[in-house]
């Protein structure tokens, strides 16, 4: 115990070591900070979206629905709210959640028209990502260690205190030095997350969860931190050689590795499958509606019988005209999304190799604002539209009235229920890396403390 409070000092004396320390500290704070800001400014922006939809729900009853009501302008004008409330968690790691919608409105109208017509970022331009606690964690992390761990052996050699130390303590020297600095690494940053849960009401298993995936990217980097110092023979080279390290693992190879996927599986944008699916919609203006219908009684022959209208316009083959036009590219969104959902595999497997890859994926599918999550929002609003068409088409198709009764019965949205779990393949990857690199990182120490020159 003596000997471990010695090493705090010793620590501590450091004025770097504090200083890193502190920074990483005040950094995880700071990304807990921006992360629960920026949930909080989410949940305020669905709850505004909430007040103004009411009001212009309002205003379309009034405008429309009454004894004699048309339900074809009320589906048209009547806009419905589908929002996807932040996870309690989504403040560590907020992903998709940057970058994609979480409150849409959506009509009786096609889906695909819909569906991604907000998508107007440009992808590339969103690749460094947000600054929230996921960020500290895989890319600041490792250079605390670096200042912390790079002349645990080097700095004793230069100063010529490495035989006398290693006489008197032997291996139990490294053990207490790299398990201090673990500790305190670890703590500063898992102390912001372990506040930030509390403040957001996040559940003890998932934040638990995290900070395991932290312990164990730690535990990789102090265990390259004893190979790489205990191999370089000065503090200068050791501590080129674990930046090195951060650089290739961290950002170079992710890099290199994202490029060869994107490569290897392209995806088209989503607001092509808009583009496409509303040019399908205005050529069904220019062909006999049978065909129209033909195409819409392939998904929906309960209404086969009923599509005769006297004029040139009824509602009821303007919104068949609409599903037929998203039948027309449901092909195309099936290879979308199957696209997407392959991305995301090869970049899960990818995490088998790249321990900050593998972190990354881990903390995301606990928060649930990977792709996965993204996608469960999706069919969350297809299975709403779904209802919705459902609810509106035997007015339509049976040419009832829409009362005021029946505006207040439109089947309203109901948000999705979270999908976060643990990627346990990621964690046991992290583990086997983190633990194959310590006992490496041993038995280097080990050698040293044999023969120390």
């Amino acid at each position: 115990m003596n000997a471990l409070r010695a090493e705090a000092r010793l620590l501590l004396r450091s004025g770097r070591n504090l200083l890193a320390l502190v920074l990483l500290l005040v950094l995880s704070c700071a990304a807990v900070w921006v992360g629960i800001a920026k949930i909080e400014s989410q949940r305020a922006t669905i709850e505004r979206v909430e007040s103004e939809q009411a009001s212009d729900l309002a205003s379309v009853e009034d405008a429309n629905a009454g004894p004699e009501g048309d339900a074809g302008y009320n589906a048209y004008y009547a806009f419905m709210l589908t929002q996807d409330p932040p996870p309690a968690l989504a403040f560590a790691a907020i992903g998709q959640r940057d970058l994609q919608p979480f409150v849409l409105r959506v009509r009786a109208l096609g889906l695909q028209g819909q569906l991604y017509d907000s998508e107007t970022f440009n992808p590339e331009l969103a690749l460094p990502g947000v600054f929230d606690w996921a960020f500290v964690l895989i890319y600041l992390l490792p250079l605390v260690v670096i200042a912390l761990g790079h002349d645990l052996v080097t700095g004793e050699r230069e100063t010529g205190r490495l035989r006398l130390l290693l006489s008197l303590s032997g291996e139990g020297l490294w053990r207490r030095r790299i398990a201090l600095r673990y500790g305190a690494v670890l703590a500063a940053v898992g102390l912001p997350l372990a506040v930030g849960g509390i403040i957001m009401a996040a559940p003890v298993a998932g934040v638990a969860v995290m900070l395991a995936g932290a312990a164990l990217y730690c535990a990789f980097w102090f265990g390259l931190a004893k190979l790489v110092g205990g191999t370089m023979r000065s503090s200068t080279t050791a501590a080129a050689g674990m930046i090195g390290c951060w650089i290739v693992l961290t950002l170079v190879l992710p890099a290199l590795a994202n490029a060869a996927i994107a490569r290897q599986v392209p995806v088209a944008k989503g607001i092509d499958l808009t583009l496409a699916q509303r040019e399908n919609v205005h050529r069904g203006w220019d062909i006999p509606r049978e065909e129209t219908f033909e195409r819409f009684f392939a998904d929906h022959p309960e209404w086969q019988g009923k599509q005769e209208f006297e004029g040139r316009f009824h509602w009821k083959w303007y919104y068949a005209m609409h599903q037929a036009g998203d039948a027309l590219v449901a092909g195309d969104v099936a290879e979308y999304r199957a696209s997407l959902a392959r991305r995301e595999e090869l970049t899960r497997v990818l995490g088998f190799v790249l321990p900050g890859v593998g972190t990354m994926n881990l903390v995301h599918r606990m928060a649930d604002t990977d792709i996965a999550g993204q996608l469960a929002y999706q069919d969350s609003i297809a299975d709403y539209h779904k209802d919705l068409r459902t609810f509106y088409y035997p007015y339509l198709f049976e040419d009832k009235y829409f009362t005021r009764a029946d505006f207040a019965a439109i089947p309203r949205y109901s948000p999705r229920a979270g999908t976060g779990s643990v990627a346990l393949g990621s964690l046991l990857a992290l583990a086997l890396a983190a633990l194959a690199v310590l006992l490496v990182g041993a038995w280097r120490m080990r050698k040293i403390s044999g023969h120390s020159p």
